[in-house]
């Protein structure tokens, strides 16, 4: 009973001395939402409708009182009626295509927000709405094409700005989402956004000042932490224990409900099933260096469950995926509590998050606990996820050296090669003779995101330029097809004390298009501190090898992990001045570096980077030893893991000692 002297009852009593005022009963529904009575709220916004059938807020309300009272199947008969009886209400259209979405009907949802647009092709609304559902079904040239049609209705519109600019993120155009962002008045959701395509365009210090900004608005929000925890990364200068640290104050926001105890059965020689929890199991820098893995583990031994949405369509990854899996889930019909209880009605033994804190990663329900074992690895895997939950992280011996291990907040899955393996594409163009034989000039390049290119590697690289006063650089990424982007850049190295022409900036391609062009490049150069991971091994499997600079941080090592895997730790560096020197070197000998790429894929082929079966037995090892640990916490005995005896691997760096325990097969635990 609603108690005297609320706001309801203030409400209630308007609605009873004017009955017929619409307005009345919607006020009424929305303070009983804010109190959580959804049902007498429902009923609320109801009669709103009733009293006003066109209104399409009033119909709007009805539909997120019913979503959350759990009632939404019983009303959208009642909504087909409204539409069939009266096929021009708008309002009614409206209400029922989102009806529809949230019951996971997105095609029909779709049709229904299209036929609200052909009926008010002037109102922004049906538009935004329809944007929406396209972005989220990732048809993102359609969604672009709504959201931008109802932008120019209403430029004003900040929530209309804010969803077009995010399909423009998506789409690998940061410049003209940024653009956009700047005209609005910042919350935190555009401040976040704004982050995001700000550091994807190269400006680190600008969107950390975004995200920071956002965290300020409000500290306990999960989204700037997480925001602010996949830009930090890419800024120059950053102490592994700040990306810990920021890492870890994100974990701790995150929302968590006690789902009971799991009830997995602690025997550590069974048959496992492993889940794999990303949306970008396809051509994808996730696809090209896990699939090898997974397709090598015994069927009889792993079972695997695909979590996250099927590519489908001829992409050859994720065909690769459906032909492994043996049960696909679609993660994205379900928030993160319940997909936490979708996996445990599964009975995962082992989850592997290969999403992290990216566009489409779902590290949230990972603190739901969605398996006894927890496992981060690729997918955002710039370093420590930070979360208590999960409790492992995949790496080699040249990514985590001893001596790094205190920067992370998970025990250590230590490879025994490296942490990945490179499934190349059957389409790689052919390796041509070194440019530089034709050219008489050394070409150098870096095919990386634009968020990796900071200012010091901009001085860096100008540096190695003046050096080699005939040398160019070609920088290709998705950002300069921006031209505003090319020509901040250009204005960049200008300042650096190098002419325009003497750099190469080129846009998007196909990805046959893009390896192709490896063929105009003598060495690649490695960005930093947030180095190169899927790039280097194209580069590689193009007969390009790439000048590194290690650093700290997980996404530090990337490239040296790579090159060390294909034999080739001499191209690794540790300060500026010696990779500076290291790329001035390598350039000026111009017999060893033909040589080098004559036979350099062969080289790639035959090393643990591409080697599949060993990737395999190794990764399959890690899984095992993993869970065996998880069983001898559950009283179960845990039996030694034995491995046949294997070659060694290609030597460290001698940047990065190994540790001998960690060329065993068997992982070592940190």
């Amino acid at each position: 009973m609603l108690s005297q002297h609320t706001p309801s009852t203030d409400a209630l009593r308007r609605c009873g001395t004017a009955p017929s005022d619409p307005n009345a009963w919607d006020r009424l529904g929305l303070i009983l939402m804010a109190t959580g009575e959804h049902k007498l709220a429902q009923a609320a916004f109801a009669q709103a409708e009733a009293l006003a059938p066109t209104a399409v807020d009033f119909a709007l309300h009805g539909i997120e009182a019913a979503t959350v009272s759990g009632t939404l199947p019983e009303i959208l008969p009642t909504l087909d009626a409204r539409c069939e009886a009266d096929p021009l209400n708008l309002a009614a259209r409206i209400a029922r295509g989102v009806a529809l979405e949230r019951l996971g009907r997105h095609d029909e949802a779709l049709d229904a927000l299209e036929v609200a647009t052909v009926l008010a092709p002037h109102a922004a609304l049906p538009a935004t709405l329809l944007g929406g559902i396209l972005a989220r079904s990732n048809r993102l040239q359609e969604a672009e094409a709504a959201l931008r049609r109802a932008y120019d209705l209403n430029p004003n519109n900040a929530k209309t700005a804010n969803d077009l600019a995010v399909v423009l993120i998506r789409m690998h155009r940061p410049g003209e989402a940024r653009r956009i962002l700047l005209t609005i008045a910042p919350d935190i959701s555009i401040l976040c956004n704004r982050a995001t395509a700000t550091v994807s365009i190269g400006r680190q210090e600008a969107a950390i000042e975004d995200a920071e900004a956002a965290i300020r608005l409000d500290p306990t929000a999960v989204l700037p932490w997480r925001t602010l925890t996949n830009s930090l990364p890419y800024l120059d200068g950053v102490p592994g224990t700040r990306v810990l640290a920021v890492a870890q104050a994100c974990g701790t926001r995150l929302p968590r409900t006690d789902l009971g105890p799991l009830a997995n059965d602690p025997d550590p020689a069974r048959a496992l099933t492993v889940g794999l929890l990303s949306g970008s199991l396809r051509s994808h820098p996730v696809g090209w260096l896990t699939v090898a893995g997974f397709e090598t583990l015994d069927p009889d031994a792993f079972r695997i469950v695909c979590l996250g949405r099927d590519a489908g369509g001829a992409d050859p990854i994720a065909a690769r995926f459906r032909a492994r899996a043996d049960t696909w889930v679609d993660a994205e019909m379900f928030n993160d509590e319940a997909l936490a209880r979708t996996a445990r009605d599964l009975r995962l033994d082992v989850l592997i998050d290969l999403g992290g804190y990216g566009d489409s990663g779902r590290m949230p329900a990972c603190a739901h606990r969605l398996a006894p074992v927890q496992i981060k690895w690729v997918g955002m895997q710039n370093h420590s996820s930070g979360l208590r939950e999960m409790d492992w992280f995949v790496t080699d011996r040249w990514e985590t050296p001893p001596e790094l291990e205190h920067l992370y907040s998970e025990r250590l899955l230590r490879l025994p090669d490296g942490y990945v393996c490179y499934s190349p594409p059957p389409y790689a163009p052919d390796v041509v003779p070194l440019p530089a034989a034709s050219n008489g000039f050394v070409t150098f390049g870096c095919f990386n995101n634009l968020a990796k290119i900071t200012p010091r590697v901009v001085r860096t690289w100008a540096a190695i330029l003046r050096d080699l006063p005939t040398a160019r650089l070609i920088l290709k990424t998705h950002q300069f097809s921006d031209p505003e982007t090319c020509g901040w850049m250009r204005d960049c190295f200008a300042a650096a004390g190098i002419a325009p022409s003497r750099v190469d900036l080129r846009g998007a391609s196909r990805h046959r298009a893009f390896m192709a062009e490896y063929n105009d490049v003598d060495i690649a150069l490695d960005p930093f501190p947030y180095s190169s991971g899927l790039t280097t091994c194209e580069a590689l499997w193009m007969g390009v090898p790439t000048v590194v600079h290690a650093g700290e941080i997980f996404a530090a090592r990337h490239s040296m992990s790579h090159m060390c895997n294909a034999g080739l730790p001499d191209w690794v560096a540790t300060d500026t001045q010696a990779y500076c020197a290291l790329a001035v070197r390598k350039a000026t000998d111009l017999a060893a570096l033909a040589a080098l790429r004559t036979g350099l894929r062969a080289q790639v082929k035959a090393s643990p980077l591409n080697d599949a079966p060993r990737f395999g037995a190794n990764l399959a090892a890690a899984l095992r030893f993993a869970w065996r640990d998880w069983c001898g916490g559950k009283g179960a005995v845990t039996p030694p893991l034995r491995l046949e005896p294997r070659a060694a691997p290609p030597a460290a760096s001698p940047h990065a000692p190994p540790n001998p325990a960690h060329r065993s097969s068997v992982p070592v635990a940190a």
